[in-house]
């Protein structure tokens, strides 16, 4: 490796800022372009921010860069889903073994901790530059700033050894792939859109709901979630069809609103004095699957979002991209910097994994949505959660495959889970199934796997 190499990050996002730490940490020349202005002087976009489940393939990448300890100070754990009904009345399991659970972390807080990191470390931020164009041939980048003091903008050319795009969904870099020969790209928009809403603290400065869980209020079609803060709110998001009775465009107005959630969601709407403040004031957005390939043209590169965008019903679309961190890193350990090795296998390697997940991710809303209030579901979860305990190194189930076991591949963890879902469609048919599933021979079930 040459201490000389310059890399050009697009992207100061979560994804981006950690891979320039590793970068750095390399011994590289690291410059990053932000098209937003420093969220650190600004303050982050409100209403967009949806809290995080901080998972293991997070912090395992966490950990490489020391930053780990620091992070689970201001996380909050949260060991399982708690479901409510519209009674109010509450259910709730865990996510999986004693011990194991998921983390609710703050997106720009966690954001700006991974800037300080890298900044403090020589990496170069340059914030409101707009990419407008790439040129994979040269390596090199084409920004112009956001805004100018008169109508014409300043253009500058600059010339990398490799253009890395984790500029998320919507790349700027991946634009540039789009005008290439032979390159796949597809996107899915759900039916879904989601808004930001807010359950505040007590009057003590108490979590008015368990503080140590995921709260879902599944509804079959749309649920709400909340995620806990560290100062006793809860972030709360409505998944919610854009179209048709009831969605987004039906809630005309705050009458309409109320109305809805008086009847929808009732134990959260005494706790949301805000609630039409922020069902008007927040953006309603919209959740996408992205799919492309190659992600490497020449020297440059595409991770994260801008290769492998999902909905966010697994949790894992930021762990999926701190991942894909680590193992570009354990890739340039293997080839000694090696960047045309590296960057061919981990396109290889990863792009059967980020297509495992996105399937995992859309799965997943229909678990949340719909299943997890349906008493098979939570029987079926029963009996797994017996299999897990009598058989911990043979049957693990797919949520801690995926959540808890940061050495398994997403692809790997979706075949076994596929393979768990046929052997379980045929216990659940077992007569009687609720009074006699105790008294099976649990070693024969997990022999079939």
């Amino acid at each position: 490796m040459s201490t000389q190499k310059s890399i050009a990050i697009a992207g100061a996002g979560l994804v981006g800022s950690l891979l320039a730490i590793y970068l750095k940490k390399r011994g590289y020349a690291v410059t990053v372009f932000e098209r937003r202005a420093d969220m650190r002087k600004k303050g982050a976009e409100a209403g967009r921010s949806i809290n995080l489940a901080l998972s293991n393939r997070g912090i395992r990448a966490l950990e490489e860069v020391g930053l780990a300890d620091e992070l689970k100070k201001v996380a909050i754990p949260m060991h399982g889903r708690m479901m409510h009904d519209k009674q109010g009345k509450l259910s709730s399991f865990a996510y999986g073994k004693e011990g194991q659970f998921i983390n609710s972390v703050s997106r720009s807080g966690l954001n700006v901790v991974l800037m300080n990191e890298a900044e403090k470390m020589g990496v170069q931020f340059r914030f409101e530059q707009r990419i407008t164009k790439v040129d994979l041939e040269k390596t090199s980048l084409t920004t112009s700033p956001q805004s100018t003091v008169d109508s014409r903008p300043l253009t500058v050319d600059e010339e990398f050894d490799v253009i890395i795009g984790a500029d998320g969904a919507f790349s700027a870099v991946r634009g540039s792939f789009q005008f290439t020969d032979r390159f796949d790209y597809e996107q899915d928009y759900i039916d879904h859109g989601y808004k930001e809403l807010h359950i505040p603290p007590g009057a003590n400065g108490e979590c008015q709901l368990e503080k140590n869980y995921l709260h879902i209020w599944p509804r079959e079609s749309f649920m709400m979630i909340a995620l806990p803060n560290p100062d006793g709110s809860f972030t709360c998001t409505l998944f919610f069809p854009f179209e048709g009775n009831p969605s987004f465009d039906s809630l005309k107005t705050k009458h309409d609103v109320e109305k809805f959630f008086e009847k929808t969601f009732p134990d959260a709407k005494k706790l949301m004095p805000e609630l039409l403040h922020d069902f008007e004031v927040n953006a309603t957005s919209s959740l996408v699957t992205i799919k492309c390939y190659p992600w490497v043209r020449n020297k440059t590169l595409l991770i994260g979002d801008a290769a492998h965008a999902i909905v966010p019903f697994y949790g894992q679309g930021m762990n999926a991209g701190f991942e894909d961190c680590r193992i570009l890193n354990d890739l340039l350990n293997l080839h000694n910097d090696d960047w045309d090795i590296v960057l061919a296998e981990f396109q290889k390697l990863r792009k059967p994994d980020a297509d495992a997940i996105a399937r995992l991710a859309l799965d997943n809303f229909i678990e949340m949505r719909d299943l997890v209030a349906d008493a098979d579901f939570l029987l079926r979860k029963k009996i797994e959660g017996k299999l897990y305990e009598l058989f911990p190194d043979k049957w693990i189930p797919l949520y801690p495959m995926v959540t808890f076991m940061d050495s398994m591949r997403y692809s790997d963890a979706l075949r076994i889970g596929q393979k768990q879902k046929k052997i379980m469609d045929e216990v659940m048919k077992t007569p009687n199934l609720e009074t006699v599933w105790q008294s099976f021979d649990f070693k024969a079930i997990v022999n079939q796997l």
